[in-house]
């Protein structure tokens, strides 16, 4: 009587087919997974063009760029140039943060009640500002040289080794290094402080976009048009420091003023994330096609790492008469 049954041999013809479809299906599920991570991130520049767009519909302006590195938001300091805190803090009430945003608020300048608002501020990570091919949204630890406590930031707190951080970046120019340093030393310091000369195109510290040091960019001040200028977009990051805030681009905290960790130019296009790689005044991205722009409408784009140099420079500059579309997606 015969038994029926799989020899040895059919068995591992049958394991190293099933092996080859895992082998075949693999890539496509990890891109499928990739694309639904890349669409979430166009969602949060989306979110962040329309909280901008709602800003400008109150104040008449792009949200400011804050002072630099030694300062954090400040609801006492409203929305123009006086407004020590970033373009991150400036959208978080038009993000439906606006408890987030007024935490500290009614108290004196560098009062105690503010400076701990502040620092609460600091301790709560947004979603919407982390891409998720990149990173959660969690706090992540200061850098070994460096400090996460602003000058209006209350270091009397047990989690002052760890903020909340950000992916993306406003554009603040199209040549130059995107940062001029922490900013004054008090708020007194402030009134007659040596600003950088920002505002004139002759300066070597000229900032030719929408957000910057104490900006106060109105749309009609855009003559390229707001379609054809960076809003905002994803920055560009060492994969080896994602997470331990050594990458000199990504070690300050989510809502400081003007600073390399939140300003980037588009000097040069933007850099897909490679480990050992530090571009502190690029743009870039975790994902492999490109990186996610907003630009000044509010609409959101692909822009190719092959994107034509001329062009994207000039998405930087709100005078620019450099001719060029969006040429991405």
């Amino acid at each position: 009587m015969k038994r029926r049954a799989f020899t040895l041999v059919e068995l591992l013809v049958v394991i190293a087919i099933i092996g080859i479809l895992i082998a075949l299906l693999l890539p496509a599920i990890q891109a499928a997974r990739e694309a639904g991570r890349r669409l979430d991130c166009r969602n949060h520049l989306k979110q962040m063009g329309l909280a901008a767009h709602n800003h400008i519909s109150t104040e008449g302006i792009y949200p400011t760029g804050g002072w630099g590195w030694f300062w954090v938001g400040d609801p006492n300091c409203g929305f123009k140039d006086a407004q020590p805190g970033g373009w991150t803090y400036n959208i978080l009430p038009f993000m439906e943060f606006n408890a987030l945003h007024e935490m500290g608020s009614g108290g004196a300048q560098g009062s105690a009640a503010q400076m701990q608002g502040a620092m609460i501020r600091v301790h709560t990570p947004i979603p919407t500002y982390h891409c998720p091919s990149r990173r959660p949204a969690i706090l992540y630890p200061k850098p070994s040289n460096g400090t996460f406590i602003a000058y209006n930031a209350s270091d009397n707190d047990p989690n002052n080794n760890v903020a909340s951080r950000c992916d993306y970046a406003a554009c603040c120019s199209s040549i130059g290094y995107p940062e001029f340093g922490g900013g004054p030393d008090s708020y007194a310091d402030a009134r007659g402080f040596a600003w950088p000369d920002v505002n004139n195109p002759s300066s070597g510290d000229y900032q030719s976009c929408v957000c910057f040091t104490k900006s106060l960019v109105t749309p009609a001040q855009v003559t390229r048009g707001q379609s054809h200028v960076i809003m905002f977009g994803e920055k560009s990051a060492d994969p080896q420091h994602y997470y331990d805030g050594e990458d000199g681009g990504d070690n300050e905290s989510l809502y400081v003023g003007q600073d390399n960790d939140e300003y980037r130019t588009t000097t040069n296009t933007p850099l897909q994330d490679v480990a050992g790689v530090n571009s502190y005044g690029n743009f870039g991205a975790a994902h492999i096609v490109g990186a996610n722009m907003c630009f000044g409408d509010g609409s959101v784009h692909l822009v190719s790492y092959s994107v034509n140099p001329t062009i994207f420079t000039a998405w930087g500059d709100r005078n620019s008469r450099v001719p060029g579309d969006i040429g991405a997606d």
